[in-house]
């Protein structure tokens, strides 16, 4: 078995927000897999299913980005998952990256996003898979706090009508071929040139 954990803050205030591109992600990789998010375990969302024939946990924490790490490693324990850097796959949002770009990593830094970061620091290393969804920098005169904060615009929410299928495909092809194809599938511009405004 392998988890996905889409990151993001609970209530109505920040549903549809950037900081919730992860939540956005993993629900819609679960729906597409018929797999019930059901409250409340692991402090999350959580469900069981199958993804393409793989046996897949997802789970979207409830504990507010700044404390994803405690969810995690409960939810790894609980599932007796001892390899994250083979069995588990973090989604979450990326001001870094253009709108809707993607980009896999085995490990790394943090990068200055939080929810990754507690995880980081839950789990002591940073062998963290993690698939990031671009949502673009603000402008000029605008904190990057408030920013990912924000919902998207109607514009955008036209766009990610199709990113976010693609990383949940992205997030598929690491359940079922690994982090190396997954990066060699996914990461880099989208494909697709009608949603080249993603790339801008």
């Amino acid at each position: 078995m392998k988890l996905v954990v889409g990151l993001g803050n609970p209530g109505d205030r920040y549903r549809g927000t950037r900081h919730n591109a992860g939540f956005r992600v993993a629900s819609f990789l679960a729906a597409r897999a018929g797999i019930a998010l059901e409250p409340m375990r692991f402090m999350g969302r959580f469900g069981k299913g199958r993804v393409a024939g793989e046996a897949v946990a997802l789970l979207l924490p409830e504990t507010w980005m700044n404390r994803s790490g405690e969810a995690v490693a409960q939810a790894l324990k609980g599932l007796d998952l001892e390899q994250p850097e083979h069995d588990l796959l973090i989604v979450l949002d990326d001001l870094d990256l253009p709108l809707g770009r993607l980009r896999l990593r085995p490990q790394g830094s943090d990068g200055g996003q939080r929810g990754l970061r507690d995880i980081i620091r839950a789990l002591g290393t940073e062998a963290v898979p993690r698939l990031r969804f671009g949502v673009g920098r603000p402008p000029a005169h605008v904190d990057p706090v408030d920013w990912v904060l924000q919902p998207f615009c109607e514009d955008e929410e036209g766009l990610l009508r199709k990113a976010v299928p693609r990383a949940a495909d992205a997030a598929q092809c690491f359940l079922t071929q690994g982090i190396e194809e997954a990066m060699d599938g996914f990461n880099g511009p989208f494909p697709d040139p009608a949603l080249a405004p993603l790339e801008r």
